[in-house]
């Protein structure tokens, strides 16, 4: 898959800005959501750090590293989607995984 392919998926997938996921990164809720490694962050919590790098970075700058994570990204979003729980799900675990990948389902 080309850089190009990696990029649009992930355009597909995040539907928030730099700054709501920066700001939503801030939250109690945020920090709370996801599997934690071994220094206490959640993969989701270090990977939406590293969502708000990419897009502010622009297209011509982008890294096969970036496009590696961007298609991680994308696939997380999409596979996370599958499993969306029945009911509300305003407050949920699920939802606050989701947006720490920069998806809000909400939206």
């Amino acid at each position: 898959m080309s850089g190009d392919d990696r990029a649009a998926e992930f355009g597909e997938a995040v539907n928030m800005t730099a700054k709501e996921l920066e700001d939503w990164l801030k939250t109690d809720e945020s920090r709370s959501a996801g599997q934690k490694d071994g220094g206490g962050e959640s993969t989701g919590h270090a990977s939406g750090r590293r969502i708000v790098e990419l897009l502010r970075t622009k297209k011509a700058d982008l890294t096969e590293k970036d496009h590696q994570h961007m298609a991680k990204v994308a696939g997380y979003v999409h596979r996370h989607l599958a499993q969306r729980p029945s009911g509300d799900v305003k407050d949920t675990k699920w939802r606050h995984s989701l947006m720490n990948w920069g998806h809000d389902p909400l939206k």
